[in-house]
């Protein structure tokens, strides 16, 4: 995970995620599964290109499952980007930073 990329908790998902003037993508990944850890590099890559402009922010659903279940997160990789405290947006699998960028309106 790069330094752009930030691991957030239940506790700190509202002042982080919601309470944020600029758009947040969030992946909502788990260590055991495996296209969340093939997704990673690209979020990184996400971060690094629009790191200025939007926030970048890793969610465990296992240690967040609240979350989670609030936002209906059934499968993982989700990946859900957040504009003045709602879920706009999300797209569920491996994807890659540019399709990432376009689904999301970013590039």
């Amino acid at each position: 995970m790069s330094d752009l990329v930030r691991e957030v908790s239940s506790a700190d998902f509202q002042s982080v995620v919601l309470q944020s003037d600029r758009p947040v993508v969030v992946d909502f990944w788990a260590p055991w599964c495996g296209p969340c850890r093939m997704v990673a590099p690209e979020i990184d890559k996400l971060a690094q290109r629009f790191g200025g402009s939007v926030t970048v922010v890793k969610l465990n659903v296992d240690e967040a499952g609240d979350i989670a279940g609030r936002y209906g997160v059934m499968s993982i990789p989700t990946i859900g980007v957040f504009r003045g405290g709602k879920m706009v947006s999300h797209v569920v699998g491996a994807r890659g930073a540019d399709q990432l960028a376009k689904e999301f309106g970013l590039a």
